[in-house]
Formats: C-alpha cells, structure tokens, sequence
C-alpha cells in the first residue's frame, strides 16, 4: 500500500515536473545587449580591466541574458564624450572618471574626489551611507543618468618632476600635467596646468614641453616609463585623497530593465569597487620598489606646500560654490561628512597605522 502511494505521488510530482518546464520557458527573461564606454586603454589591465570583469559578471548573474560590451577609450566615442553619449542614450553604460566632466558641471567632481578630501573607505562610506548618492543621483537627473560606484584607484601620488620641489615658489610657471579640480588648484599656487593625453606625456616630459605630471600610481605610472624623463617622484596626491570610478547609466535604458537585471548590474559593480581598490593594494608595493631600483627619487611635498595647496582649496570650493548652486547644494555636507571622518579616524585607524608602519619598517 505505501509502496503504490509513493509511485502515485513520484507520478504526480514528475507530472508537475513536465508542466512547470514550459511555463519556466515563457517566463523567461528577455535577451538585453548594452555597450559600455570607457575612457581607458586596453593596456590599463587595472581600469580597463575593471570594466572588463563588471561586464562579465553582469552576464555570470543573469545566465548570459544582460550583455554589456565594454569598448577602449576611443572606440565608441572620444573620452571627453563619455558623458554627453550617455546623457542623450547614444551609448547605454560608461566607466569614467566623474571629474573629468568638471566643464559640465563642477559639481561631478565629489563623485570622484576633492583636494584633500575623502579617502576611499570615507568616499564609500558617504555614498552609501552619508547622503552622497542621493546627492549625486539629484544631479544626474538633469542629465538624463543614473549613476554607481564601480570602483576606486585609492589614494593617488603627487606626480613626476624634472626639478625638486622644495618651496612653494618652485610651483610658480610649472608646467604641469594635471587636470580637473587639482588642476585649478594648482593654477592658484602659481603653476601652468596642462591637459594632455597620456600617450603624450612620455614625449612632453622628454621634449621639455612640460615640467611634471601626474598620472595615478606606481603600477600605472611604470607603464608610462615616466621614471626615464622625469626622476622626483612626489607623494601624496593631495588632490584625489582617492579616485572613485563611476558608471553612468542612460536613464530611459536603466528604467527598462528587468527588476533582477538591475539587481545584477548593482552587484557587479559594488564587487569591482572592493576589487579595483584591492587590485591596485596588491601591485603597488611592487611597482613602486622596481622604479625606485630604476632610479626614480620617491620625495614627500614640503609641508608648506601642502599647507598651501590645503589652503588654496579651501578658497577654490568655495568660489565654486559661489558660481554653482549644484556645488553649493553639496558641499556643507561633504565638509560636516569629511570632519567627521577625520575625527573618527585619528582615534583610532591614524594612530595604529603610524604606530604599525614605523614598527614594521623599523624590524625590516
């Protein structure tokens, strides 16, 4: 008796089994191709690379249905277009530096990073936490785009120098290499900014066209063989305390996705901004001992010059704020955020990573 029972459900069970494999099969989810402009070269395994890994793993989270083909710099449209592409849906998806779109509106810059601003734990932490995407969010609305963290390159080096920087004064009629909101400040500590590609800025430096430059750190920055032209390697990036990567996405083509597709798309990206940061903490120890061993003279900014340069921010936010009500909207928050941070932080990470780093170095 028990034995017929358990046939007559095994029955009904794969009867059940037949009927619900067709109706699986007609709600399935629709087949969705993207392309995704980047403002990287192929030979950038870290951004590029970056970019490379969110799309597959957009298509791992959706069986192959959300396909996004990420395209070079270039390719799809120039780098300064990445933006406008997405904004008017000639292109679905970017992976961009938010701040290189300053001359469209300023206030793009705080989903990057601002002079001695937030580092990238601080940068995410505003984000999802402090009112920094909703903030962000606001903006792109007037520009037809949803935006997403997808990554962040840390905290940046101060750049290479034909000379020594040893005074303030040694920035006055510097021509260098740097652009976005490092580069106004800059421009108010006496130098020249100068805004050149990066396949440029080997024969630059040679030629003597330009007396520095910034680029991003010890493993992108060996690429370019810079340590060959210019040997002062200066540090810390006061100008992007980190560099948080953005992907802009078309807002009509973002609201016509599938509910699991956008879920997809967010996961992926949160992944690479823990796995870029990740990637660039794991080659640039290394990097940075091959270009010392190559010759390259790693030096720290004089602390007058950072003085100077902190106070010449200061005064440059607030003159773009007075230019830009977008600008203005943000900034109290982000400073309130950032002072915050501070506090916290000299409690408790500053004091144990000083102590660390010079009882390790010290028993090396």
């Amino acid at each position: 008796m028990q034995r017929r029972r358990f046939l007559e459900r095994s029955g009904a069970l794969a009867g059940l089994a037949t009927v619900a494999a067709p109706a699986l099969a007609q709600s399935s989810s629709p087949s969705v191709k993207w392309r995704m402009s980047t403002s990287w070269p192929k030979s950038l395994d870290t951004m590029y690379g970056s970019a490379e890994q969110m799309c597959k793993r957009v298509g791992e989270l959706t069986d192959g249905k959300f396909e996004i083909r990420p395209f070079a710099g270039g390719e799809l449209v120039p780098p300064a277009q990445n933006m406008e592409a997405i904004s008017n849906g000639t292109v679905e998806v970017n992976h961009v530096l938010a701040s290189a779109f300053i001359g469209k509106n300023t206030a793009v810059a705080f989903d990057t990073g601002l002079p001695f601003g937030l580092n990238a734990r601080q940068h995410n932490a505003w984000m999802q936490y402090g009112g920094g995407m909703q903030a962000m969010r606001e903006l792109y609305k007037k520009y037809n785009i949803v935006n997403f963290v997808c990554g962040n390159v840390g905290v940046q080096m101060g750049g290479w120098y034909r000379k020594q920087i040893k005074t303030v004064a040694d920035l006055d009629g510097l021509k260098i290499r740097i652009g976005g909101i490092g580069g106004m400040v800059m421009s108010k500590m006496g130098a020249v900014p100068q805004q050149i590609a990066a396949a440029d800025i080997y024969p630059a430096l040679e030629k003597g066209t330009i007396d520095a430059a910034e680029w991003i750190g010890p493993y992108d920055d060996a690429k370019l063989g810079l340590h060959k032209v210019a040997q002062n390697y200066y540090t810390p990036g006061w100008w992007e305390g980190s560099a948080s990567i953005t992907a802009m996405v078309n807002s009509e083509a973002w609201n016509k996705l599938p509910p699991a597709y956008k879920a997809a798309f967010e996961c992926a990206a949160n992944e690479q901004t823990m796995k870029m940061l990740a990637d660039y903490d794991a080659r640039n120890p290394e990097a940075l001992k091959k270009l010392i061993g190559q010759g390259a003279k790693l030096a720290y900014f004089p602390k007058p010059v950072m003085d100077a340069a902190f106070k010449a921010s200061s005064e440059l936010f607030t003159e773009l704020a007075d230019k830009n009500p977008d600008f203005k909207a943000v900034l109290p928050q982000w400073v309130k955020w950032r002072r915050d941070q501070a506090s916290w932080f000299r409690v408790a990470e500053a004091e144990l990573d000083s102590y660390t780093f010079a009882a390790v170095t010290k028993a090396q």
